[in-house]
């Protein structure tokens, strides 16, 4: 199967809520995960374009839900990040608040990419989000980040065991996958491509 052109991604809109989204229509990709995990820089990453999704030394950088074409109809989406930041308590409820509206009332939504640090794999608020994703049968690709700030050996030994964790979530394996990641050190961004590219390709009839 090709693998789409990722590096004709351009930045669409940035909306502060669920109301100022693109119309809902097409096939969106959503990127989610805590704070500080690079999210950012995952997309940066997967395209080949230095600085499409702006990113920052400061968790909590991306406050608003980020649009980025890839074709008609087909985007990436940088979503704000939960958990860690540093910012008040009403501004981090306001981002949850806008963060499980889209989630949940998102129709175009195809799939979601969990980015988690591959040195604190599994925390409560991924773990909520692949439950909630699993109830509403909604695939889920996990990028274990910035692996390279570990060894080979032991970025092996955590990616078996978070995939023993899918397993007990997703026995059938359909909604959970996984892989290691950086961006920094340019590993993975070609597997998620094809992923990402299966996942469009499959909605594409119905686009």
């Amino acid at each position: 199967m090709p693998v789409m052109n990722f590096r004709a991604a351009k930045f669409s809109v940035s909306a502060p809520s669920l109301k100022h989204c693109p119309d809902d229509i097409g096939a969106e990709i959503a990127f989610v995960g805590r704070s500080n995990a690079g999210k950012s820089s995952a997309i940066n990453s997967l395209t080949g374009i230095k600085g499409l999704a702006r990113t920052s030394k400061t968790p909590g950088r991306t406050q608003h839900i980020n649009f980025f074409t890839i074709e008609p109809h087909k985007k990436l989406v940088d979503l704000p990040g939960y958990g860690f930041a540093k910012v008040s308590k009403e501004i981090k409820r306001k981002w949850d608040h806008h963060l499980m509206e889209y989630l949940r009332f998102r129709k175009c939504l195809i799939g979601l990419v969990l980015m988690v640090d591959i040195r604190h794999i599994m925390l409560d608020y991924d773990k909520e989000m692949l439950i909630w994703a699993k109830s509403v049968s909604l695939p889920v690709h996990i990028l274990l980040t910035k692996s390279d700030k570990l060894s080979r050996m032991k970025c092996k030994e955590t990616q078996f065991n978070v995939d023993q964790q899918l397993q007990l979530m997703d026995p059938e394996g359909i909604i959970f996958s996984s892989q290691v990641f950086s961006a920094r050190k340019k590993i993975g961004a070609e597997v998620l491509q094809r992923i990402l590219s299966l996942w469009f390709d499959d909605l594409s009839d119905d686009i």
